[in-house]
């Protein structure tokens, strides 16, 4: 008993860099997944070709590849080193969120773009009738009701995203998978610690879950009143 209650006490002292991580790339793809899906669905042509290009980039590559490139490849460069961005570059945490939030932004444009699709022609006609500029009418109109229909889609990214946050463990982030191998090397005992690095990411994931669906039930239209 003495071993699980250790091993629960280690892994719960990364589970706010796990936080961390997860946090700043749900907020940086959501953003940058919805700027995709509208830059995909309204823009012109070459940067629909662009939003192609950068899909079939991040969404093809496998995130290890990604972060191992922005981490250690990136730095091998003398303009990047040289560059204002260096300091965020050469810091870890920065750049697992960079990966992060590209890959899982890649995914998140094509929710948003089904999302886009899904508006009816009748609303943007009903719009346009009452005289809304393009501007007013995507604020009120469009993204409430695009992101309405992709949430139920976007709430299984987010879980997905959690997983993806284990990955940071391979640049010397000390986050939950990381503490977890650091203490299976030193008591060899890979299947109680793993099973229990495995629940705190299965308790993240039911708590966004649980979230996603309260969300959900508060964006729905309220039954008409007698």
């Amino acid at each position: 008993m003495e071993f699980y209650t250790y091993v629960l006490v280690e892994l719960a002292k990364g589970l706010p860099l796990t936080l961390q991580i997860v946090g700043f790339s749900l907020v940086c793809s959501f953003a940058l997944g919805l700027c995709l899906a509208l830059a995909h669905h309204y823009g012109p042509v070459w940067a629909q070709m662009l939003v192609r290009g950068y899909l079939a980039i991040f969404r093809g590559l496998p995130l290890l590849i990604q972060i191992y490139v922005i981490y250690f490849g990136l730095a091998q460069f003398a303009v990047v080193r040289g560059s204002i961005l260096w300091p965020i570059l050469r810091e870890p945490f920065w750049c697992a969120v960079i990966a992060i939030s590209a890959c899982a932004g890649a995914y998140a444009s094509e929710i948003f773009r089904g999302g886009l699709l899904s508006v009816s022609s009748k609303d943007i006609d009903a719009a346009r009738a009452f005289g809304m500029s393009r501007l007013l009418m995507l604020r009120r109109i469009v993204l409430p009701l695009t992101l309405h229909q992709a949430l139920p889609a976007y709430g299984n990214e987010i879980i997905y995203l959690v997983k993806m946050s284990a990955v940071a463990s391979i640049i010397t982030l000390p986050e939950v998978t990381a503490r977890a191998f650091t203490i299976v090397t030193e008591t060899f005992r890979v299947f109680e610690v793993l099973a229990i690095a495995g629940a705190i990411y299965l308790a993240i994931n039911f708590i966004a879950a649980f979230a996603v669906r309260c969300v959900e039930k508060a964006l729905e239209p309220s039954p008409p009143r007698n």
